[in-house]
Order: structure tokens, then sequence, then C-alpha cells
């Protein structure tokens, strides 16, 4: 499968603050994701790795179940996306809970990222407008599941590789 890198203008973005004490009681159904934009912000920006978002609907989507347990689950995932990207969980659950602050943000990213199917993972860099509290999205990618890890860091690589490229092209011009 091919992915091609999207060209369009960057979208804008403004996601709500979030209560301190709901994001502390609310922690992503995988271990090591994350469920906060500004900190997956915060992170990406600290060690130039690229955000990797899971936007998945982890308590009934049947591929959602499937891609944790043939990629997320596993050693060689967690050692891959550690060196890689940022893992950010963005959940849209149906029997299960989320605190109000996290469903908004989930809801505002969906909306940016044009997500109508479960799973879609989305890699992406942000750059943040501080005075005006609103986030530049810069998109390397999108993929959705795959039956392996190899298949999937793989697609993900891809889409690093392209921005890489993309990147030492534009400064050799």
């Amino acid at each position: 499968m091919k992915f091609s890198r999207i060209i369009a203008p960057f979208l804008l973005l403004v996601l709500f603050s979030f209560n301190l004490s709901a994001q502390e009681a609310y922690k992503a159904e995988n271990e090591g994701w994350i469920t906060s934009m500004e900190e997956a912000y915060q992170l990406s920006k600290k060690t130039n790795k690229p955000i990797l978002a899971n936007f998945t609907g982890s308590d009934w989507c049947g591929w959602c179940k499937r891609l944790t347990a043939n990629v997320f689950t596993h050693k060689e995932f967690k050692d891959w996306a550690a060196q890689n990207v940022i893992l950010l969980e963005l959940d849209y659950p149906r029997a299960k809970q989320i605190p109000e602050e996290v469903r908004g943000q989930n809801a505002s990213l969906q909306q940016a990222f044009q997500v109508s199917g479960f799973p879609t993972i989305w890699v992406f860099r942000l750059q943040k407008d501080e005075a005006k509290n609103q986030y530049s999205i810069i998109p390397l990618g999108k993929t959705g599941y795959a039956d392996s890890v190899e298949k999937f860091t793989g697609a993900v690589k891809q889409m690093i590789d392209n921005e890489k490229a993309n990147v030492a092209k534009n400064q050799g011009k």
C-alpha cells in the first residue's frame, strides 16, 4: 500500500484546556500512549518526533481491537515507537465514560482530520501559536488497520522518511 504525502493548507485547531485532575484520572487503553494533545505537542517539540494518533473506538470497534492485538501490544512495536514517534490515543468509546475535556478534544481532532472510520491513524507534526492557543497541523500521512507490526511500522516509517526527504530537498534549493 502506497501512501502519498498530503498537500493541504495547514489546519488550525483550537484545543480545549484540560482540567488536570480529569486528565490525571483518565488513562489511555494502551500502555505507553497519552491522551492529551498538549502533552503530545510538548513531547514532540522536545524530542523532534512526529505524533502518531490512533483514532479508535476501543470498546466497540472490532478492527481497532485487532490492530491493538496485532500491533500495539507487541514489544517490537513499543520499542520502535519509543524511538520514532509520540503515541497519542484518541478514543471514541460507546460504553465507557471519558472526561468532557477529553471528549471535546477528541471531537475537535476528529473533525480537523476528517476521520469518518475507525481505526484511523494519522502521523503529523504540530506548530503552536501560544498567543492564540492554536495549533497548525502538518500532516505526514494516514493509515488504518495492519495485521502485523512490520506492515504497520513500515507504512509509518515511509511517511517519516518522505518528510525527511522533502525537508532535505527543500534545504537544497
